[in-house]
C-alpha cells in the first residue's frame, strides 16, 4: 500500500486533447461555468420563472383532458380505468340528466302551492330511485364486460367510480370521453 500515490485501480484514463487545440486554462474553464447566484433583473427572472410554470401547467391540463397517461391522477391510470371510462362514455345513462332534474325540481320547490311542493318530492325521490337502479344495472354489466377482457382478479371496486362518471354531464367529465355513444369499447 502506497501512501502517496495511487493504486493501479484509482488510475483513470487521461483524456488528450485534440490535435492542434490548446488545453483550456482553469480560469478560463471557470469564467466559462460561471453564472450569477441572483439574476441582474429580478423582476425579468420572475416573469420567466412565471411563464415557464404557466406553460407547463397549461402542458399539464391538456394532458389530463386527453386523458394522457402521464398527467393523470393515481385513481384515473391505468388501462383498466380508461376501459372503465370508455365503457361509462359509450353508454346513454339516466345518471347523466340527475343535474338538469334538479334544477327543475328546485324551481318547483319554489311555487308557493303545497301540492307542487309534494310532487316536486315524489319526482325528485323516484328519479333517485331509478338513478340508483341504473347504476347498479351499469355496474354488473361493467363487471362482466371486466371480467371478460381482464379477468376475475380485476372486476371489483370500478362500480363507484363509473357512477360517479356517469352522472356527470358528458361535456364536464374529466378526463373528456374518448369514445363516441354507443361504440363500447372492445
Amino acid at each position: 500500500m502506497a501512501l502517496f500515490s495511487r493504486s493501479a485501480d484509482d488510475k483513470a484514463p487521461i483524456e488528450s486533447v485534440p490535435e492542434g487545440k490548446r488545453t483550456p486554462k482553469q480560469s478560463e474553464q471557470v469564467a466559462r461555468n460561471r453564472r450569477p447566484l441572483v439574476p441582474e433583473d429580478r423582476k425579468e427572472a420572475r416573469r420567466q420563472v412565471q411563464d415557464k410554470m404557466r406553460a407547463e401547467r397549461q402542458k399539464a391540463r391538456v394532458g389530463f383532458e386527453r386523458g394522457e397517461e402521464k398527467y393523470l391522477p393515481p385513481r384515473d391510470k391505468g388501462p383498466l380505468r380508461r376501459y372503465v371510462r370508455d365503457f361509462v362514455d359509450a353508454r346513454l345513462s339516466i345518471g347523466t340528466l340527475a343535474m338538469p332534474m334538479m334544477i327543475v325540481v328546485l324551481v318547483l320547490t319554489f311555487i308557493n302551492d303545497p301540492q307542487w311542493r309534494v310532487i316536486a318530492n315524489i319526482v325528485l325521490w323516484a328519479f333517485v330511485a331509478v338513478v340508483v337502479l341504473d347504476s347498479v344495472l351499469m355496474a354488473w354489466q361493467l363487471r362482466r364486460a371486466i371480467r371478460a377482457k381482464f379477468g376475475q382478479k380485476d372486476a371489483k371496486g370500478h362500480g363507484w367510480y363509473a357512477t360517479m362518471r356517469a352522472v356527470q354531464l358528458p361535456f364536464m367529465r374529466m378526463p373528456k370521453p374518448q369514445t363516441k355513444l354507443f361504440k363500447y369499447p372492445e
